[in-house]
């Protein structure tokens, strides 16, 4: 039986109940969030780590083929690093970058990437920003969106209502029934509910406190408790069968993302969909905060096997920390270094169109 969409999703102009979540880094290209809008849903773009400008090209290229998307953005709520972790952390990655280097390319013919490895600057100070919070709220009040969706905590309520004024929707990521609450007390217009089994970074308003291990169907529960705004559900949905189960237990929509990385549409590198192709159901997913500073899951690889144990909390100095040693690993096409972000769903991908993908999750 084919899902339709109801309550604010169905107002946003969607047909079915499915959202595609925002993927920070390039998978939420302008390609698949208009793939979604054809197959009846809506599309978040990931402004996180973008410009304002790049968001800007990005929200023109969607609104060139249709109305039913959305635009996510980093709530700044930087979680601080000491100079002594930070430079600790920074010795442990170029290490690991020469013990990487000498053992999986020992031969002439890989002395390039060796090479290109050995190229790696890392920077040398913390470097903490907002993500450009202003600028995008600007330009979203000059180029107005229907939604807004926000990750990682709360702003200020003034700029709630900023985004309001310009017609949009604003939704709130909540991963437990007291964030549920203070986003409804600060007048947002509904919530995602993530579970920890989405992939990539746990949206915790507070990532020094480890995360509750609760399954999506008891959060959702938690979360109905203490609020009647609007619940999407986010948290390893990939199956028809799990987004069925969502909206029974009150859910209005259920977000994905891991299942649409190895479409057509989606922005994410090569490496990233082949480690997904090759992943077996016996491989499962890891928490970690090598890569960014902030508790995010991913597919297990020489990166997370060998730095998580040694990696503080410290976002986004963390990030820009490992950006360039990723960049570099995409570059010669390595899995090893790359953050494989991947919810606890992600033996159900396929190499296939997101609308195909979006419209069998439906039902259709």
């Amino acid at each position: 039986m084919s899902l339709r969409a109801t309550g604010l999703l169905a107002q946003l102009g969607a047909a079915t109940p499915l959202v595609a979540a925002p993927m920070a880094g390039g998978p939420s290209r302008p390609e698949l969030v208009i793939a979604a809008s054809r197959a009846g849903g809506l599309g978040f773009l990931a402004g996180g780590y973008q410009s304002a400008a790049q968001l800007h090209s990005q929200i023109s290229a969607v609104q060139s083929e249709t109305s039913v998307f959305g635009v996510n953005l980093f709530v700044p709520n930087p979680v601080p690093v000491s100079g002594q972790d930070f430079a600790r952390y920074r010795s442990a990655l170029q290490r690991w970058i020469t013990q990487y280097a000498g053992r999986a390319y020992d031969d002439a013919e890989a002395a390039s990437i060796r090479e290109r490895l050995a190229e790696v600057v890392l920077p040398g100070d913390a470097r903490a920003d907002d993500d450009g919070w202003n600028e995008k709220l600007a330009l979203l009040e000059r180029e107005p969106v229907p939604v807004v969706s926000l990750t990682f905590g709360l702003p200020a309520e003034q700029d709630v209502r900023r985004l309001q004024a310009t017609g949009a929707k604003v939704m709130v990521t909540v991963t437990d029934a007291s964030e549920a609450a203070r986003a409804q007390a600060a007048g947002a217009d509904g919530l995602i509910v993530q579970s920890g089994a989405a992939g990539g970074h746990h949206g915790s308003w507070n990532p020094v406190r480890e995360p509750q291990r609760v399954s999506l169907r008891e959060l959702l529960g938690n979360v109905r408790v203490r609020t009647e705004l609007p619940l999407w559900a986010a948290g390893g949905l990939s199956t028809p069968e799990a987004v069925h189960a969502v909206l029974v237990q009150g859910a209005e929509a259920a977000a994905v993302g891991t299942v649409l990385l190895r479409s057509g549409e989606s922005g994410a590198h090569e490496a990233h969909k082949q480690a997904l192709a090759q992943a077996s159901a016996e491989r499962s997913t890891v928490v970690t905060t090598a890569f960014s500073g902030r508790p995010a899951r991913a597919l297990p690889n020489a990166f997370t096997g060998d730095l998580t144990a040694q990696a503080p909390l410290g976002f986004p100095a963390l990030h820009h920390l490992t950006s360039p040693l990723r960049r570099a690993f995409a570059e010669v096409g390595d899995p090893e270094g790359i953050n494989l972000w991947a919810g606890t769903g992600f033996t159900e991908t396929r190499e296939e169109s997101a609308e195909v993908i979006l419209r069998r999750l439906a039902g259709q």
